[in-house]
């Protein structure tokens, strides 16, 4: 006799205490069949049960390691999908809530992405010969089967640099999407001056620049960002130092420029993580991104005498992130202990065939 998938009202009101016995019961249950795929930023309550972690590139190869017939992706949904794209043909990618997004992901769509490929269109005569299409690794399956398509490239924080330099080799110019920020600064890190980098807003025609502009330019950076690290602001910097004058600065890439230009390292979660795990005892350190991160870093070196403190006077965390919690988990888990797959991701084929094109030539080039 066949059970039916069990309804989530039950699980709303479970104590955390309790939702975290159910999450080990079932995990036991299930052993090797599941894994579970934890990002950095995920809250400390659900972080407490992960298998494997790390930031978006490391958990991307994960993904197609794995042996586990179910991947359990506590992160939010793009994640998901790569896992997914990556994954073995008897592998099943699962997100605890499916209202886990990336508001940045969602600043670029596939509608907006094409019509700025038919106006580059119009002014440039040829963008699959003049324009590399870069999508961050933060962005919908099918953006990155339309970079697949056109010849483009995912990235991430970490290999955005040696990314760009694949895709000049490759074409004239670069159109970035959906983070301006981490576009800007790895442009910078490449010595293109700011004035060759100019912002498409997809809400404008032509994104809102002239044809001349369009045409002198070297990359251009799509109008988006992370809400969170949108926040940090180069005066948090200046209170910093002016308390710690022996202190660093470490932010991520996704911050504003004039954040990075004041920083002393920039660079992806798995680089701040190692920085400050490598840095000498007793050092301090300001700390440019998410909240749950850098709480769980300041735990992890206090022992060593290291000050590690969040950039922003105001609380803030990755408020998608945080909607994987342990009733979801223990909800997800329970169901695979029946049989039931809940939540599953899944690309369409055709898309999916070219979203791994453009993955694995980022796998292959960083």
């Amino acid at each position: 006799m066949q059970t039916s998938i069990i309804a989530f009202d039950s699980f709303n009101s479970l104590k955390d205490a309790e939702a975290h016995e159910r999450i080990r019961a079932a995990k036991a249950k299930l052993g090797k069949r599941v894994v579970l795929l934890v990002h950095h930023y995920q809250r400390a309550d659900v972080y407490q049960h992960l298998d494997l972690t790390g930031d978006s590139l490391k958990l991307s190869r994960l993904a197609g390691e794995t042996d586990a017939e179910y991947i359990v992706f506590c992160g939010v949904h793009f994640m998901a999908e790569v896992a997914d794209i990556l994954s073995k043909p008897n592998q099943i990618a699962i997100l605890p809530d499916l209202a886990a997004g990336c508001s940045m992901a969602d600043m670029a769509s596939l509608s907006k992405v094409e019509r700025c490929w038919r106006e580059l269109r119009e002014v440039l005569g040829t963008p699959d010969e003049q324009v590399t299409p870069v999508t961050y690794i933060n962005s919908a399956a099918d953006l990155k089967a339309f970079c697949g398509e056109h010849g483009g490239i995912v990235c991430t924080s970490s290999n955005a640099p040696k990314i760009l330099e694949w895709s000049f080799a490759q074409r004239e110019k670069i159109l970035f999407f959906p983070d301006q920020h981490l576009g800007r600064w790895s442009g910078h890190k490449m010595g293109i001056p700011l004035e060759d980098m100019v912002v498409w807003d997809p809400d404008q025609p032509y994104g809102g620049l002239t044809h001349d502009q369009i045409k002198r330019a070297k990359m251009l950076l799509w109008k988006g960002h992370c809400a969170v690290h949108q926040m940090f602001q180069p005066s948090h910097i200046a209170n910093w130092r002016a308390q710690h004058p022996d202190g660093f600065v470490i932010s991520h890439p996704e911050s504003a420029f004039d954040v990075c230009l004041n920083s002393d390292y920039v660079g992806s979660t798995e680089y701040i993580i190692k920085i400050v795990k490598e840095a000498p005892d007793n050092t301090q350190w300001l700390v440019g991104t998410e909240l749950n991160l850098v709480n769980r870093l300041a735990e992890e070196v206090k022992h060593q005498g290291k000050l590690v403190q969040f950039m922003s006077p105001m609380v803030c965390m990755c408020s998608t992130m945080q909607r994987i919690d342990p009733q979801h988990l223990a909800w997800t888990l329970e169901n695979l202990v029946e049989g039931k797959v809940v939540n599953q991701i899944t690309v369409p084929a055709h898309e999916a065939a070219l979203a791994k094109l453009s993955l694995e030539r980022m796998l292959a080039v960083s």
